[in-house]
């Protein structure tokens, strides 16, 4: 993708010129937060908080429940009880934001993480997608997957990737 040129000043004597890569800022009317609620995607929450304060586009809080991963504790909990176990920690999220300004709501999905925030991305018009990385290295995302990965792949929209 060719970077658009454009020109920039507070002053417009002195013009400097810029590039302009993805979606303009004043394009960005939603930013969708992916988050799996663990202190690896809290960079992401407060990256996506931010932007959307910033920019003063609405902020949506997406989390997937992944019925078919890896068995943990949360495996024999039934999905209305996992439902209810996050939507508490969504719900803080949402008053942070809204406490910056933010229009916010959030989802609780169920399925496979990374085509579930591609889906709620497609189905909700974001125009900009937010997620963590726990950092894995090549052979870590290799051999256990990245949601992270998955969504930059597959989105439709600009992906953000905060560590």
């Amino acid at each position: 993708m060719e970077p658009l040129t454009g020109i920039a000043s507070v002053n417009p004597e002195v013009a400097t010129q810029t590039e302009v890569h993805g979606p303009s800022p004043a394009t960005i009317s939603t930013v969708l937060l992916a988050t799996d609620l663990t202190p690896a995607s809290e960079a992401a929450t407060t990256q996506a908080i931010s932007m959307a304060a910033s920019l003063g586009a609405r902020l949506l809080v997406v989390n997937v429940i992944d019925q078919g991963g890896p068995v943990s504790a949360l495996a024999t909990v039934r999905v209305d009880q996992q439902r209810a176990l996050r939507e508490g920690p969504l719900l803080q999220i949402v008053n942070r934001a809204r406490a910056r300004g933010v229009d916010a709501a959030f989802l609780l999905w169920t399925g496979e993480p990374g085509q579930g925030i591609v889906a709620a991305a497609e189905a909700e018009g974001a125009d900009m997608v937010v997620v963590g990385t726990r950092g894995l290295d090549r052979a870590g995302r290799f051999l256990l997957g990245s949601v992270s990965d998955y969504v930059v792949y597959h989105s439709s929209c600009p992906v953000m990737v905060a560590r």
